[in-house]
This record gives C-alpha cells, structure tokens and sequence, in this order.
C-alpha cells in the first residue's frame, strides 16, 4: 500500500475520508492523522507519452497539468468549476490520443478553446484572445461573430456533424478563416 504523505506536516499516516470517481481517475479526501489537515488527492492511469508538435518543429511531451492552468486563466472570474475545467481537459487528452502519439499545438488550442465554448462561451474567447493572439478589435470582433454565427449544440442536443473541433465545416476552432454563410443545422444535400 502506498503511503500518501501530508503536504502541510510530511507525515506518512494520512487516511481516507471520501472517495470520488471523476471522468479519468478517482478523487480522494485525506485527512492527516498527524496535524489533523484535510487535503485531496487525484489518481490517474498513466497516459500513453503524447508529443506535442510546437508551430517551430520543436517537441514537447502533452503536459496535462499546464493545459488545466491555461484553461484556468481563461475562465478565471467566470461561472466554470474546477469540474467542468478537469472534463474539458479529458476530452482535449482523449482527442489528442486518438491521433496516435503526436498531436499538433495548432489541434490542441483548437480543441480548448472548442471545449471552453462548450462550457462558456466567454471563456472561448477569453482564451482565444491570448492563443490567437489577437492584435485589434475587429480580429475580437471576428472571433466573437464566430461564436455567434456557429453555436455549438448544447448538452441535450445532437451535433448533426461530427465533434471534431476542427472539422471542416465548422468554423468554431478554425486558426485562420472564417466560414462564409451557410444555412445552420441543415443536413447537406447529396
């Protein structure tokens, strides 16, 4: 059995008071036998190693941790938990791993910022803002049109194309175009 040492005193007689299932793992209180401090604790299965493809060539391995603090900063100030924000992470690691082991910057700030609209859409652009690195007003002013123009499904609704970020005729997730208009939510025809 693994000891789980307290991080306000580092003593190794912690327990277990609750334990959660969350989307990727389990969430557990711990309480100190020591101090009497209560902390949590998250397990996760390790991951397949994931390379991220910077926009310069450079490789970097997906770091999970540093995805849920730019999510963070995005929706800092706005009505998203710490729950909402762990599930768009999963989802943003369970998309980039059915790539194989590599995945593009590009394709992962897509999908964040994908995964914040589908949570609130203030954060998307929040975030988008500072990944797009927008210069002006009008390049805001575009990306929120985006957003107005191409809603996401909600919750009890069916995505009537598939949920890939940036497939192709969706323009939310988009790096560089915006989609000219088309009727929303019709089927193509043949």
């Amino acid at each position: 059995m693994l000891n789980v040492l307290c991080p306000f005193c580092s003593s190794d007689s912690t327990q277990v008071i609750d334990t959660r299932p969350i989307p990727d793992g389990v969430r557990r209180r711990r309480e100190c036998i020591a101090c009497g401090e209560r902390f949590t604790t998250y397990e996760r299965a390790e991951e397949p190693r994931i390379d991220v493809i910077k926009r310069d060539g450079r490789r970097e391995r997906f770091d999970r941790q540093k995805l849920l603090r730019g999510l963070a900063r995005a929706a800092g100030g706005r009505p998203v938990s710490a729950d909402q924000l762990e599930a768009v992470a999963a989802w943003i690691a369970e998309q980039a791993r059915q790539g194989g082991g590599e995945a593009q910057a590009e394709r992962i700030g897509d999908l964040a910022e994908r995964g914040l609209a589908r949570v609130d859409p203030v954060s998307a652009i929040q975030f988008a803002s500072v990944y797009r690195n927008l210069a002006d007003l009008d390049q805001l002013e575009a990306v929120v049109r985006r957003f107005k123009d191409d809603p996401l499904p909600g919750e009890d609704q069916l995505a009537i194309e598939p949920p890939v970020p940036s497939g192709s005729k969706s323009s939310i997730g988009r790096s560089r175009e915006i989609s000219s208009n088309r009727r929303r939510g019709h089927v193509p025809q043949p």
